[in-house]
């Protein structure tokens, strides 16, 4: 992978390294011009360190040629030419002859010397200086002699005799018309016969301008080398903070050198313009010589940094993109190693996940931490997958890491696609091996069934003919069953669920496909031994029941259920001593209040339809004629300040509740308008969605709030008139609540007219979700109150109860006038139950009106519920319960408004430790079954509520070896004793406060146990909640039902008759307390319009300050 990253920078250093050439090829092109134009040889001379010897003006260079193209240098009349400094004249002979181009001075320079005025030893000294001192090739002197007769005549005289003295090629000229035979006039300026204009500071602005242009262009020159060295030779840096620094440095040095360009171009131009200005002036102008020079000398700077700048941005962007891609790659490199490992945990997470389960809660309880870490893994692979087309990309855009890139991607690709074949396979092995769990379920259910069908056929109604023939045929519809409950082909099912069957699983498989048979020869046996009865013709004979006897309150339930059965068949034959024509007569009445239900039925559907439409209606009314007109710019003149951009508030998610309405809901109930009694299915599919009156009931109190603040304003009155309400806006808005209230009372009526139809269950379970709905939203606009509480309260799982009570505390620990005082004075708390922890709080009212006077809850303490106890029955009052933890070290004493509120309660804290309990147990379970004891078996306990003596002597060895404890349940997971139905064991630590508690015995069935055997009496009740039975010989019972209390039975067990189905059967007498109450001294919960289950709120404090749903008139 290095290589490769070392590979792929070289071949970007390569193609910048070829740049950099070309800029450096420009950059020598460039220094030889300017070069040429300073003449660097000897070291700087510029016009600008010479000006003022050159403002003597002792010796010009007017810029003429000879005939051959010499140029021509001019000494006019000067005459301190003498007293010059050797220097002087040095520096300006050297700057004039280093001006004309490097050919031009090759051929040698013509030297004029006017000296008309002067003497002849001026004019031999001048020639001796110059023979000494000119810098340049000499080709010809041209001397102007004196004019006067004496010194024309001596100059002549002398001149002869000191040529050789001068080592060059002297003349003596007496005229300018002489000096024109050896230049042309053209090229000699005024002062000379000349036509050439010549003004010397003219020509030195020119000079040094033009020097300081070269200079500029050289120094440009030189920093685009020194800056197109630094990038070509800049090390790629291997992170990403670094490339970006470096990119940012770069782009200022460029902007830098852009910004030098510029200026240096703008120079040049300006000069340019500067030297053609005559032309601008006189187009007939006629440029000297070195005028033209320096014209072209300027615009061949000018295209050689135009050409430059091209060449620098070329570079530069491909120097830029380099950086850019490797800023890519650095981030991509850096997301890559954050993936990599996560990928690498969820794949091992993923493989360490069992494929096979040993029950079926097993398997669920896998299937459902797959499923939450296939989310996790799904967002990994997303981020994965989204990594690697970004690699992609990268390679399509021509990244010069492309092999560095492509084998990342590739990877993630690859173990993306491992991890998603992983789950595919887990997943898929696991809902095979539960629907095998649930086929064997199914099957063992109906041998179960099946055992009891054939223990409750009587024996004595099978002795007539008849009475054999209902009883096989009877048998017969059972085993037509059978082809669907049942699985045959043993082979078959194990080739098929092969790859999901352990031991223990084939072993169970193996036990049911014995039942099963067992099953079958049993009915067999009886279909074989009916045939026979139905077959004889013998004389009927009338069957007398037995005289029940007296039976004591020990009595075994096998005996009583003899009795009943005896019972019942004697009820049997009497009534079939009936005449027939009450039959039919009974036959035409119940058809009659049939006909009568279905007419209540259509009438309450008709209700439920006509009241949905007219409630769409006025939904679509209130958002076109409100909601819409708020971003009406003709209306928004109307709108104050603070009810701008708060449609939001105002309106909470109605648009959200009206489409589903109108798309979903309201078709789907026509659909029900011929079987009104099937509605409960439309209501149970849509629950979800239903769901959304919780968020507008939430924002219902700020919605209320921001109508009591602009309720007045102009707006809300124009668009009432526009709609010709006579209500105003509020009425509307409450609407949607009182819609969802209005649903139960429906469903309710619904419910009262469908009793034995098939929908009714349906029926019944829409009820109570949506009662569950409205407890919901009350419980929610509840907690959204709390305040000081630093934690997530989502943490805490869901909100199962909230209501106020009195609470008393004790600390074992605490002083003990603390502690007794604390007894008589009561602290007033909410109380709000989660699943995970019970919160205390301090209620506080608001001041305000309507839902600005709802309370506001402060939170004081919580109590984890890993860690707690219950005591359902406080200092003998029925309405109090003990709240502790920390073995009693901290103990609430809970006083509830009602006995029934408690009930609740103490029922809800029960299922929660009850479910923690459960939980704690199937982890035991699955862990013994993975490292299986020896002695296990020894060990095994009977959730049945019929004990055999065996049994009980197991139970009261194994109660001496374990105590349970709450808290040390919840993290070793003791094997907990139970009786009858499933409860917990809520205390262990009990101390001797504890009214009787104490460490070896289960709280559960010492305190609340001898509660109920001293309260329990036969006779009739009423049930306030549902209970599934635990076993074939046990009975089922729903809210409402009116059951009655026979007589007691061994273990705890009470023979009960539920009075609207006629079944009979057996109830645990530690589970009757809470589910029954006297039909005869108190109302029953389920019934009351204030029950737990019935009304929004649970507590009856809660209605004092929140409006209840249940008291809004629809």
């Amino acid at each position: 992978m290095r290589g490769h990253a070392c590979g792929c920078r070289t071949m970007a250093l390569n193609r910048v390294s070829q740049l950099c050439h070309e800029i450096t090829r420009l950059w020598l092109q460039l220094k030889m011009i300017t070069d040429d134009i300073l003449q660097k040889e000897d070291g700087p001379l510029l016009a600008a360190q010479i000006g003022s010897e050159l403002q003597k003006q002792f010796a010009i260079l007017p810029g003429g040629r000879g005939i051959n193209g010499h140029p021509v240098i001019f000494l006019p009349e000067f005459p301190a030419f003498g007293e010059l400094p050797e220097e002087e004249l040095q520096n300006v002979l050297r700057y004039l002859t280093s001006v004309p181009s490097v050919a031009a001075s090759g051929e040698g320079f013509i030297l004029i010397i006017d000296r008309r005025l002067d003497r002849w030893a001026a004019v031999r000294a001048t020639l001796l200086r110059i023979a000494g001192s000119f810098p340049g090739n000499l080709h010809l002197v041209l001397v102007l002699r004196p004019t006067t007769l004496f010194q024309r005549t001596l100059s002549d005289f002398l001149f002869k005799f000191n040529r050789d003295e001068f080592k060059m090629k002297v003349v003596m000229l007496s005229t300018v018309t002489e000096l024109h035979a050896y230049i042309d006039p053209g090229q000699l300026t005024t002062d000379l016969g000349g036509t050439q204009e010549y003004c010397h500071d003219n020509w030195i602005s020119h000079r040094t301008a033009i020097e300081a242009f070269a200079l500029m262009v050289k120094t440009v020159a030189q920093t685009l080398q020194a800056f197109g060295t630094e990038l070509a030779e800049t090390e790629l840096p291997n992170d990403a903070e670094a490339t970006m620094d470096l990119l940012h440095k770069h782009t200022v040095q460029k902007d830098t050198m852009k910004e030098d360009l510029k200026v240096a171009l703008s120079q040049g131009g300006r000069l340019l313009a500067c030297i053609n200005e005559p032309l601008q002036t006189d187009p007939e102008y006629n440029m000297t010589q070195d005028e033209m020079e320096n014209l072209a000398t300027v615009q061949r700077l000018l295209g050689q940094l135009d050409e430059t700048e091209t060449a620098f941005d070329d570079f530069w962007e491909r120097h830029r993109t380099k950086l850019e891609q490797c800023l890519q790659l650095r981030h991509f490199e850096k997301h890559f190693r954050e993936v990599r490992p996560q990928l690498d945990v969820m794949s091992e997470r993923l493989s360490g996940f069992s494929e096979v389960s040993i029950s079926p809660a097993h398997a669920e309880h896998v299937l459902r931490e797959l499923s939450s870490h296939e989310d996790k893994a799904c967002e990994l692979m997303d981020l994965a997958l989204s990594l690697a087309s970004e690699g992609d990309r990268l390679i399509e855009n021509s990244h010069y890491a492309e092999d560095s890139i492509r084998p990342k991607c590739s990877e993630l690709r690859g173990v993306c696609e491992e991890i998603s074949s992983t789950l595919r396979s887990k997943k898929s092995l696991l809902l095979r091996a539960l629907e095998l769990h649930h086929a064997l379920e199914e099957a063992s259910q109906w041998c179960e069934e099946g055992i009891l069908l054939l223990a409750n056929q009587p024996v004595d109604r099978c002795q007539s003919q008849d009475g054999a023939e209902a009883a096989l045929q009877e048998l017969e519809r059972y085993l037509d069953t059978a082809a669907l409950h049942t699985i045959t082909d043993r082979s078959n099912i194990c080739c098929q669920y092969e790859a999901v069957l352990n031991p223990q699983l084939r072993d169970h498989m193996d036990k049911v496909f014995q039942k099963q048979s067992s099953v079958q020869e049993m009915f067999e046996k009886r279909r074989v031994s009916l045939k026979k009865l139905a077959a004889k013709q013998t004389r009927p004979v009338q069957p007398v029941a037995p005289r029940p006897e007296v039976k004591s309150p020990l009595s075994s339930p096998n005996s009583e259920r003899k009795e009943r059965r005896y019972s019942a068949d004697g009820a049997l034959c009497q009534k079939g001593e009936s005449p027939v024509h009450n039959g039919s007569t009974r036959h035409a009445s119940l058809s009659e209040e049939e006909e009568n239900l279905a007419v209540l039925r259509r009438h309450v559907m008709n209700e439920l339809l006509e009241t949905e439409r007219a409630y769409v209606e006025e939904l679509l009314c209130v958002l076109e004629g409100y909601a819409a007109e708020m971003d009406n710019p003709a209306m928004a003149h109307l709108i104050p300040s603070s009810l701008q951009s708060k449609k939001d508030i105002l309106f909470g998610n109605m648009p959200e509740i009206y489409q589903f309405h109108k798309r979903t809901f309201l078709k789907e109930l026509e659909a029900y308008t011929d079987c009104p009694e099937l509605v409960g299915r439309c209501f149970l599919e849509r629950m979800t969605d239903l769901q959304i009156y919780e968020a507008y009931c939430q924002n219902k109190p700020r919605s209320e709030s921001l109508w009591r603040q602009c309720s007045d304003c102009a707006f809300f009155q124009e668009c009432q008139k526009k709609l010709e309400h006579k209500l105003g806006l509020d009425s509307y808005l409450l609407k949607p609540v009182q819609r969802i209230t209005k649903y139960q009372l429906l469903l309710k009526e619904l419910l009262k007219y469908s009793k034995g139809c098939d929908g009714a269950d349906d029926l019944q379970e829409a009820l109570s979700s949506i009662l569950g709905i409205l407890k919901a939203v009350n419980d929610s606009m509840h907690l959204i109150a709390i305040t000081g509480y630093e934690g997530n309260l989502s943490d805490l799982g869901r909100l199962l109860m909230q209501g106020s009570f009195s609470v008393w505390t004790e600390h074992k620990k605490g002083h003990a006038k603390v502690k007794d005082l604390a007894r008589f004075k009561p602290m007033q708390r909410h109380l709000f139950l989660h699943e995970k922890a019970l919160l205390f709080c301090k209620r506080r009212e608001e001041n305000g009106e309507g839902y600005e006077k709802a309370p506001s809850y402060s939170f004081k303490h919580s109590l984890s519920m890993s860690a707690v106890g219950i005591t359902e029955s406080a200092k003998g009052d029925n309405k109090k319960f003990e709240i502790w933890s920390n073995s009693r070290e901290e103990v609430f004493i809970v006083q509830a408004p009602t006995a029934e509120i408690k009930t609740a309660w103490v029922n809800e804290i029960r299922k929660v430790l009850t479910q923690q309990l459960k939980a704690c147990r199937d982890a035991t379970q699955q862990k013994s079954s993975d490292s299986p004891n020896p002695t296990s078996n020894n060990s095994s306990i009977s959730l049945s509520p019929f004990r055999s003596s065996g049994q009980k002597s197991q139970k009261k060895q194994d109660e001496k070896k374990v105590e349970p404890n709450v808290t040390s349940e919840a993290n070793s997971c003791p094997s907990p004793k139970q009786k009858g139905w499933n409860k917990p064991s809520l205390s262990a630590d009990a101390s001797e406060e504890n009214d009787g508690f104490s460490s070896g015995e289960d709280p559960m069935t010492s305190d609340i146990d001898d509660e109920v055997v001293k309260k329990l009496a036969p006779g009739k009740y009423t049930v306030v909640a549902d209970c599934e039975k635990a076993g074939p010989q046990e009975l089922s019972v729903k809210s409402g039902d009116m059951v009655q209390l026979i007589r007691e039975g061994e273990e705890g067990q009470w023979f009960v008759k539920n009075l609207r189905s006629g079944k009979e059967g057996w109830v645990a007498a530690a589970n009757l307390l809470s589910l029954i109450s006297e039909s005869k001294s108190s109302q029953s919960l389920s019934s009351s319009d204030g029950s737990v289950s019935g009304n929004l709120s649970t507590s009856s404090s809660c209605s004092e300050t929140y409006t209840s749903f249940s008291d809004i008139k629809p």
